[in-house]
């Protein structure tokens, strides 16, 4: 299973969102190239980029520190999402050396985009899902729909979508542990995987992931939680390199 540390980037260094309010910022590095670099020191294998400021504008704005952490850390597996929503921002980051891109709002706006994004680029498109109550929010979070976050995923089954990142947005942030029951429940509903995100706290949230990863959980994104130091990544990778 992965553990996926999370740079996160608004004005070009990096930070953690509570709740995904811009408003309740916590800046931990200004050198997110840096910050890349040790954890792959610590053993990360894939690394999750969000270009906030992107979400929000609907187009890359943080260009110049993504170049900065892909050129760092060029043996590293690189996912990045916020303010993708054309195929030429999608081709322009896998460009940059990105392994995946991440869709958010326009998979919920225009289902169809993920699909000719699948075909575009085989194997190297993820969903973005995050959801309030189980209902999936869209454009950094501002606004929750209606629709339901296991339906949302089922419509990407034939696709070709490599993965699905599943936030809850409630938990984001806040070091209250993951939602497991939900995540667990969208991974039995779909045959895509799953990467669980939001909330996670700390080894507990660890183990209690390692008992359902065989339900369809590929991994997990760690924020916060790396940051304020109450999860060691290097422990966390080692329980799944003993065996599971």
């Amino acid at each position: 299973m992965l553990i996926i540390p999370a740079i996160d980037l608004k004005a070009g260094e990096c930070v953690r969102l509570r709740q995904g309010r811009m408003s309740d910022t916590t800046v931990f590095s200004s050198d997110p190239a840096q910050m890349a670099q040790h954890w792959v020191e610590q053993g990360a294998k894939r690394l999750h980029v969000v270009d906030l400021d992107g979400a929000f504008a609907g187009k890359p704005v943080n260009q110049t520190a993504i170049i900065d952490i892909i050129g760092a850390c060029p043996h590293l597996v690189v996912q990045i999402g916020g303010g993708i929503r054309s195929l030429d921002t999608l081709e322009s980051y896998l460009k940059l050396g990105a392994q995946y891109a991440i869709i958010g709002t326009m998979a919920v706006k225009e289902p169809s985009f993920v699909q000719q994004a699948c075909e575009a680029f085989p194997g190297q498109i993820i969903v973005g899902i995050d959801a309030v109550a189980g209902k999936v929010a869209v454009e950094g979070w501002a606004k929750v729909s209606e629709q339901l976050a296991t339906d949302l995923a089922q419509q990407f089954e034939s696709f070709g979508v490599s993965a699905i990142v599943y936030t809850d947005i409630r938990r984001d942030g806040m070091l209250q542990g993951l939602n497991l029951e939900a995540t667990q429940a969208l991974a039995q509903a779909i045959s895509i995987p799953v990467i669980a995100s939001g909330g996670l706290a700390d080894m507990t949230d660890i183990k209690a992931l390692a008992n359902i990863v065989d339900e369809g959980i590929m991994g997990t994104i760690a924020g916060r939680a790396l940051y304020e130091k109450t999860l060691d990544l290097k422990e966390a990778l080692q329980l799944f390199d003993s065996g599971h």
